[in-house]
C-alpha cells in the first residue's frame, strides 16, 4: 500500500529524515528545548533564526537578516561568505543578550581564523555551561567552504556553543587534516572578495566597473574591506539591537487595531437584522 509523502517533501522544502534527528530531544531531559540554528538563503538575503521545535509548531527564539547588516556599515555584497558570519555572529549576540548571558560568553572578540568552541565559564566559582544549538541547513549542500559554515563560524565566535569540526571550512586541507587559518580568517574579513576586486580591475575594467558600481559609488576599494567588516563586527558586539535610521516610527498596536478595522464590515446588531430582513419583505411585496 502506497503512501502519500508529506507535503513539504512533495516539494522539496523540507528533509524529514535530518529534521526528526534535530528536533528529537533525550526523555529524561523532560522539558528541556533543544534549539537549532537555522540557516536558510535567498537570492539577496541570508536568514539565520534560532529556532526551538513545540508540538504546536516552530517557535523562533532569535532572527537575524543579512539586510539589516546596513546598519553596521555593510552595504553591499549582503549574500557572501563575510556577510554570512556577520548574519550569524548578529543572531548569536542578539540570542545571549536576550538571556542576558552575552557578559559571560563573549566568544572570539578579534576572528583570527582559528577552529575554537565555546567553552564553560566560571561564574561566581560555579561552572556555567554555554547555551547550546545544533546547525540546520535544511537542503543546501554542505560543500567545504560553503557559505552556511561561515554563519555557524560567526555564531560560534559570537559565544554560542555549536558542535562542529573544522573539516568543512575554507582552508582545511583534507591531505594533511589541519586548518589553514589564514585561509579561514581571509574570508572571515572578505579577503576573497577582495582578491577578486583586484583582479578583475587589472584584467577587465569594464567588467569590473559593472560588477562593482555598488563599491565605487560608495568609494569602497579592495584594501577597505578588511577595516569595513572589522568595524562592523565592533559594532555588532556594541549593539546587537541597533535600530534602523530610516525606518521611520512603529505603529502601536491600538493604530494597527484601527488600520485593520478600516476594511472589516461591522458586525451587525439584532434589531438591525430585523430592520433588514423587514425592508425585503417591503421590496419584495412591492414587486408583487
Amino acid at each position: 500500500m502506497a503512501f502519500v509523502k508529506y507535503k513539504r517533501r512533495r516539494s522539496g522544502k523540507t528533509d524529514y529524515a535530518a529534521r526528526k534527528k534535530l528536533i528529537s530531544q533525550a526523555k529524561n531531559k523532560y522539558n528541556a528545548p533543544k534549539y537549532r540554528l537555522v540557516v536558510r538563503f535567498t537570492k539577496k538575503d541570508i536568514i539565520c533564526q534560532i529556532i526551538t521545535s513545540e508540538i504546536a509548531g516552530d517557535k523562533v527564539f532569535a532572527a537575524a537578516y543579512s539586510h539589516e547588516l546596513k546598519r553596521y556599515g555593510v552595504t553591499h555584497g549582503l549574500t557572501n561568505w563575510a556577510a554570512a558570519y556577520c548574519t550569524g555572529l548578529l543572531v548569536a549576540r542578539r540570542a545571549l543578550s536576550k538571556l542576558q548571558i552575552a557578559d559571560m560568553f563573549p566568544g572570539v572578540e578579534e576572528a583570527d581564523g582559528e577552529y575554537k568552541l565555546t567553552e564553560a565559564a566560571d561564574v561566581d566559582g560555579e561552572e556555567r555551561r554555554p547555551f547550546k544549538c545544533f546547525l540546520d541547513v535544511g537542503l543546501t549542500r554542505t560543500s567545504t567552504g560553503a557559505r552556511v559554515f561561515g554563519a555557524m563560524k560567526g555564531a560560534s565566535d559570537g559565544g554560542i556553543y555549536i558542535p562542529h569540526s573544522d573539516k568543512r571550512f575554507p582552508g582545511y586541507d583534507i591531505e594533511t587534516k589541519e586548518l589553514d587559518a589564514d585561509t579561514l580568517r581571509r574570508y572571515i574579513f572578505g579577503g576573497h572578495v577582495a582578491e577578486y576586486m583586484e583582479t578583475l580591475a587589472d584584467d577587465d575594467e569594464e567588467r569590473y566597473k559593472s560588477q562593482f558600481s555598488g563599491y565605487i559609488e560608495d568609494e569602497i576599494e579592495a584594501d577597505g574591506l578588511e577595516e569595513l567588516y572589522s568595524e562592523a563586527h565592533s559594532q555588532i558586539r556594541e549593539d546587537p539591537f541597533k535600530k534602523d535610521p530610516e525606518a521611520g516610527s512603529k505603529k502601536s498596536k491600538e493604530e494597527w487595531k484601527a488600520e485593520s478595522k478600516k476594511y472589516r464590515t461591522p458586525k451587525k446588531t439584532k434589531e438591525q437584522k430585523e430592520a433588514t430582513v423587514q425592508k425585503k419583505i417591503k421590496e419584495l411585496a412591492g414587486e408583487v
